[in-house]
């Protein structure tokens, strides 16, 4: 295997409220969010999964989920409190991907980055695949597709006649569809 070819397709899911207002004057920022899930999907750019994980995170600010969070996730307080704080999820992720040399890690969206780089300002801790380069799947993706203008993960899917496999705004179930996109990116272009 060419770990040239290897990327790490994240997708975070974090603390969240409805009308993204944490409570009256409070509006909900990346400052204010923290990551509850690290999907991970770690895959070759033509699309083959090597391997995938989720990792939990407790949150400590906020470590109560609001019922928006919780329905909009399917992720427990039991989940989160079972979890590791964010250095020892990182500790974990870092550990899983040691093997590996990534060419970059992915996300559909910025929201991820600017997620991951919100926390590692907190925490004064990056997991190793941040400092490889971010790529921002979708404009790569929408490349030369005139007629696929609506970027979201499910029209994208549709647009290639593959259906969406688990639960939406599940961390692991949206990396590992985001993943089955990695075919019908250039990436050498996108580069």
């Amino acid at each position: 295997m060419d770990n040239k070819s290897l990327i790490l397709v994240v997708d975070l899911e974090a603390t969240c409220w409805q009308d993204k207002i944490i409570s009256p004057g409070r509006p909900q920022t990346v400052d204010e969010m923290e990551i509850i899930e690290f999907g991970c999907t770690l895959a070759q750019t033509d699309g083959i999964i090597i391997d995938s994980r989720s990792f939990m995170v407790r949150p400590v600010k906020h470590p109560i989920l609001s019922t928006f969070c919780t329905e909009l996730t399917t992720i427990t307080q039991q989940d989160v409190d079972a979890a590791p704080p964010y250095l020892e999820a990182v500790k974990q992720i870092d550990e899983w991907l040691s093997p590996y040399s990534l060419f970059a890690w992915g996300s559909w969206g910025n929201y991820d980055r600017k997620q991951l780089d919100a926390e590692s300002r907190h925490h004064g801790q990056t997991p190793i695949f941040g400092y490889s380069p971010h790529l921002n799947l979708k404009p790569f993706w929408r490349k030369g597709r005139a007629n696929a203008r609506r970027g979201g993960l499910q029209n994208a899917l549709k647009f290639h006649d593959l259906p969406f496999v688990g639960t939406e705004h599940r961390g692991i179930d949206d990396a590992l569809n985001i993943a089955k996109l990695l075919p019908f990116i250039n990436f050498e272009a996108s580069l």
